[in-house]
């Protein structure tokens, strides 16, 4: 590999590096007050809600990435937690492939940030190769393995965009591409962020894929959250009704019109001859009741149509309305 030489702002940028951590390290033996109201914190039950939302990205991601890449993969979701932006990216390796992510509608900026040891192997698969005996490389990728990734990084947008969906419609894109963690300053060091880590495993090949997004923009979004995970009792709507019933319609049902009658022995049965007549106690004109499936629903009239037995509905059978009992309180001991 060709020595590169750096530039001046970045020379300027290592220096002043050096400067802050100087300035941390005699800082770190005083207190510091933290005020737990602070604006960028959010509850530890939003912070669960972004886990499972998150756990749902990841499933569809494997059968994404596996249909993309057409390799079997592994991902999992190993953490969800708030730190600072300043922790987040000491805990990037250099060099890698981190990109600025705009969150339209809100103002700010997300990372999207993906480990070497996943991206050579997943750019040798989209050339042909195998991607499982890839030697790790510890190089900066280049602009023409940068366009390679977009396709990849479109299906990872559009699964997170798809992810959060249902608590709020976030347009991600691509604003910035970097390759060093501390050149991408889009945020304060101080500001608070949810990490969200994701281990990727192709073949022999183990990386991780971290996002960040602002405290500050999630917590905004804390009744959308709410709104999402609460269970919410609502009348149906006719057009809901309307799918159900076609759902349901080619649906079969037993139809059972009965002669409601006495009872009789099993003995008297067997003694019946031709010409003995039964007496079922059951006038002409009451109606006959037919069953659905078993319960009473119909009542109507037995009848005839085209030289077939039919049946004449008269009336819905409808179910009794509860009685409420009215109890009064016990008399007190005298």
């Amino acid at each position: 590999m060709a020595n590169r030489q750096l530039t001046q702002q970045e020379i300027d940028a290592v220096f002043q590096n050096l400067q802050n951590r100087n300035a941390d390290a005699e800082q770190s033996g005083k207190a510091i007050p933290f005020d737990f109201r602070r604006p960028d914190r959010i509850a530890k039950s939003q912070l669960r809600s972004i886990h499972l939302l998150h756990d749902n990205f990841v499933r569809n991601l494997v059968s994404s990435l596996s249909a993309y890449l057409r390799s079997y993969l592994i991902v999992n979701l190993v953490s969800v937690e708030q730190l600072s932006y300043a922790e987040f990216l000491e805990c990037l390796p250099s060099p890698t492939c981190i990109v600025s992510l705009g969150l339209k509608p809100y103002d700010g900026n997300a990372v999207l940030e993906l480990n070497s040891a996943l991206i050579f192997p997943i750019i040798e698969m989209l050339l042909g190769g195998n991607g499982k005996n890839s030697l790790p490389l510890q190089r900066e990728i280049t602009e023409i393995e940068q366009n390679l990734l977009e396709g990849l990084f479109r299906i990872i947008l559009r699964d997170l965009k798809e992810a959060w969906k249902g608590v709020t419609a976030i347009d991600f894109s691509i604003e910035s591409q970097e390759t060093e963690p501390q050149f991408l300053q889009i945020l304060a060091p101080s500001e608070a962020v949810v990490a969200i880590a994701i281990e990727i495993r192709i073949g022999e090949s183990v990386g991780m894929m971290n996002i960040a997004m602002p405290s500050i923009i999630i917590k905004m979004m804390r009744q959308k959250f709410d709104q999402q995970w609460s269970v919410r009792k609502t009348e149906s709507t006719v057009a809901e009704q309307r799918r159900i019933l076609e759902l349901i319609r080619p649906a079969t049902v037993a139809l059972d019109a009965r002669l409601e009658g006495p009872t009789l022995l099993m003995g008297d049965l067997l003694r019946l001859e031709d010409g003995d007549t039964l007496a079922f106690d059951y006038p002409v004109g009451r109606d006959i009741v037919c069953n659905v499936n078993g319960k009473a629903k119909l009542t109507g009239r037995i009848g005839s149509k085209e030289r077939k037995l039919a049946f004449e509905v008269g009336d819905v059978i409808r179910p009794p309305a509860p009685v409420a009992l009215e109890t009064g309180a016990p008399p007190h001991p005298a």
